[in-house]
């Protein structure tokens, strides 16, 4: 026995520098993990409630175009996803953050969007900000959203496939490079330019790619007539208001996840002030419509409401965290007014925007950054104009360009004959209500 300890002993000596090294070779503790696990873990819910925006964009569409053509907008919805996901892998994300670029624009043969190897041992990791998928996964969501703007806009009388090639284009190459200017390091985040969660960066970009293609396109037939405006009512407000509602909640991780941390107990107080500011201005933006309908018509109009809702949304979006309660509701019904002017003054200038995209997603994401500068000390508002200028002009006149292309080749716009009896028959040889066979 006496043997066996000496035995244990001398073994226990051996061991001791294996141990210290073991003690060296630590694995991280959870001061160093927990970061890094809690921002993966913001992107992937924030991202998840994003992508869940698709759905509201394809309802609020699906309600608000006539019966006739709604299993056309429900088709443009799942196929602009999908082709959104496969271009922004394929070009977009390496355009959007080159890392090491001229500020304007990147390559897409510099970094490459990769996964992180199964079962990943924290030792392997790079615990300085979040897994790559994740975060991958949450800015492809945003780009989703751009292109939904566009497809409301030009329902009912564009066809299907130039409209998709058009989608590729945006989402692999035109959103990607001026998403760079800001964040990716680009120019205007050397000038200063603060958009929080994108009310110019995404909603501005999706509505002037829709303003150029509207112009282009051209209005509804029948829609301005003998100087009048002629109501096309949706076929179904009840989705139209489910769409909207979700849409609402998928906010939350707009703008939440855009604190792109949330390892400290500062980033994580800071998403619960970002989710509460979030909800006032879409609330205010709702009321505001809802006020203002009555007083200028006489009656409420709920689908101005549903649209000042999401107005209010946009308006926020450029600077969620900032701002009070009371700034956030000021700033989103400010939003809501601005919906209802604008449809108006849109059909004046006969622009025929189906669903109030243009209202909703330009002029009131143009309003949100310009509002940054009340309540964000650092930012300038020469600043902030000028990458509204940059966003605008550039996105509506490469958007133009390639309508206009489209529209000398292939042509965009179904004929008159497709227009009249949807383009569920025209474009899908299906529909949404097969049992009611006039929309």
């Amino acid at each position: 026995m006496k043997f066996v300890k000496t035995l244990s002993v001398a073994g226990a000596l051996t061991a001791l520098p294996t141990l210290a090294l073991a003690q060296e070779a630590a694995a991280p503790t959870f001061d160093e993990i927990g970061p890094y696990l809690m921002t993966t873990l913001l992107f992937l819910v924030a991202g998840f409630l994003v992508f869940f925006m698709a759905a509201g964009f394809a309802m609020l569409e699906a309600g608000l175009v006539r019966g006739k053509n709604v299993a056309m907008q429900l088709t443009k919805n799942i196929a602009l996803f999908g082709i959104a996901s496969i271009m922004y892998w394929l070009v977009g994300f390496n355009l959007m953050y080159p890392g090491e670029f001229n500020g304007y624009i990147g390559s897409i043969f510099g970094t490459t969007t990769w996964l992180e190897p199964v079962g990943l041992d924290a030792a392997d990791a790079d615990l300085g900000y979040a897994s790559v998928a994740s975060d991958f996964f949450f800015q492809l969501m945003f780009v989703a959203a751009t292109a939904s703007i566009v497809s409301g806009a030009l329902a009912e009388r564009i066809k299907l496939w130039p409209f998709l090639a058009f989608v590729a284009i945006l989402t692999g190459i035109l959103y990607p490079i001026s998403g760079s200017w800001q964040w990716g390091g680009g120019f205007l985040s050397e000038m200063g330019f603060y958009d929080f969660a994108g009310s110019t960066v995404v909603h501005s970009v999706g509505g002037w790619a829709a303003l150029a293609g509207a112009i282009i396109l051209g209005p509804r037939l029948g829609k301005y007539k003998d100087g009048k405006v002629n109501p096309m009512p949706g076929s179904n407000l009840a989705l139209a208001t489910l769409g909207t509602f979700i849409l609402w909640l998928g906010w939350f991780g707009f703008n939440g996840g855009s604190q792109l941390a949330a390892g400290t107990v500062g980033d994580i107080t800071d998403i619960g002030r970002i989710f509460a500011n979030t909800n006032m201005a879409a609330a205010a933006g709702a009321i505001a419509a809802l006020i203002l309908t009555q007083v200028m018509f006489k009656k409420v109009d709920l689908t101005m409401v549903l649209n000042g809702a999401l107005a209010g949304l946009v308006s926020i979006t450029a600077s969620p965290l900032e701002p009070t309660l009371f700034g956030a509701l000021w700033i989103g019904a400010v939003g809501g007014v601005i919906v209802v002017l604008a449809v108006p003054m849109l059909d004046k200038l006969k622009i025929d925007d189906v669903v109030g995209a243009i209202p909703v997603h330009l002029f009131a994401g143009i309003w949100g950054t310009i509002a940054v500068v009340f309540y964000t000390p650092e930012t300038s508002l020469m600043t902030q104009l000028t990458a509204i200028v940059a966003y605008g002009v550039f996105t509506f006149v490469a958007a133009a360009v390639i309508w206009f292309i489209f529209k000398m080749t292939v042509g965009i716009r179904v004929s008159e004959e497709a227009e009249i009896n949807g383009l569920d028959k025209a474009e899908l040889g299906m529909e949404a209500y097969p049992e009611f066979s006039k929309g």
